[in-house]
């Protein structure tokens, strides 16, 4: 009980630094005389800031993997900089927190989504009137994107085409069917397909990922390690370092990604085309 008691203050305190960091940042955007553009606002102004860096709720019927984007660029100076570094200062803390608490006390997860947001008022109201369903852990921890150096070129992209892939042994396979409904046929005629399978042989399980929007970043001058540009993801609004306040060209992405995915294949593709196990997403290796 001590463990589960130190644990739900530590992630409380990482989570009010989170906060707390937060509306210093959108404060600080707010005073400062900065350019920003957003792809789905016409005027990303403080509220809209605010909007996007605070939205830390599962909607109705999100998907659990999922985290909303919040697609936007901003020209930073040396003080929004430093309290973007702030936020995600807090936000590495929580997420460390969070993995020891999902590793030793996974129990308390439960809890603590409706435990946090109660300490904030002002997030407690928005999570009750505007209906939405529960804390997103993911959108609290998720880093601010920062670009390493001043840009000359931004250019944005829907990419549509990312997978997760994680190697398997066949005994972790076999535990996963396991957990399954043992007595069905389904599951029983899996069992069958998998016992035809080398014990030795890895497996590998896919997760086609989510739309998100990357930036390709033309830096000014090359970085430390030579490099003259970048590639990033951007779920949220992306800091630009910028001495005059301005924005580097970009180009106006569509505003939603493309309805069907152009994934090529790939000549050194390692997986097989079809899965093996199509319930669990499960391929060989060629």
């Amino acid at each position: 009980m001590a463990h589960q008691y130190r644990y739900l203050s530590a992630i409380e305190k990482a989570f009010d630094q989170i906060v707390t960091a937060t509306h210093q940042l959108i404060n600080q955007y707010s005073n400062d005389q900065t350019h920003a553009w957003a792809l789905h606002s016409p005027r990303p102004d403080a509220a809209w800031l605010e909007t996007a860096l605070l939205d830390y709720w599962y909607e109705e019927g999100q998907d659990g993997r999922s985290t909303r984007p919040y697609i936007g660029m901003i020209a930073a100076g040396p003080d929004l900089l430093e309290a973007v570094a702030a936020v995600n200062a807090a936000k590495s803390v929580f997420s460390q927190v969070l993995a020891e608490i999902k590793r030793e006390e996974k129990a308390l997860i439960p809890e603590l989504k409706g435990s946090l947001p109660a300490r904030h008022p002002a997030l407690a109201s928005n999570l009750s009137g505007a209906g939405l369903a529960r804390l997103n852990l993911k959108q609290c921890w998720r880093h601010i994107p920062v670009a390493d150096a001043p840009v000359e070129r931004v250019h944005l992209s829907w990419y549509t085409s990312g997978r997760s892939i994680k190697r398997l042994t066949v005994a972790a396979v076999e535990q996963k069917l396991m957990s399954m409904n043992t007595d069905s046929q389904h599951v029983e005629i899996l069992m069958k397909t998998l016992a035809s399978v080398p014990s030795r042989e890895p497996l590998a399980q896919v997760q086609t990922l989510a739309p998100t929007m990357r930036a390709n970043l033309f830096f000014i001058d090359p970085l430390r390690d030579g490099r003259d540009r970048r590639a990033m993801n951007v779920p949220l609004p992306l800091f630009i370092p910028s001495i005059d306040g301005r924005l580097p060209l970009h180009n106006q992405p569509t505003p939603f990604p493309p309805e069907s995915r152009t994934r090529k294949v790939r000549s050194d593709e390692k997986l097989e085309e079809e899965p093996f196990l199509p319930s669990l997403r499960i391929y060989r290796y060629r």
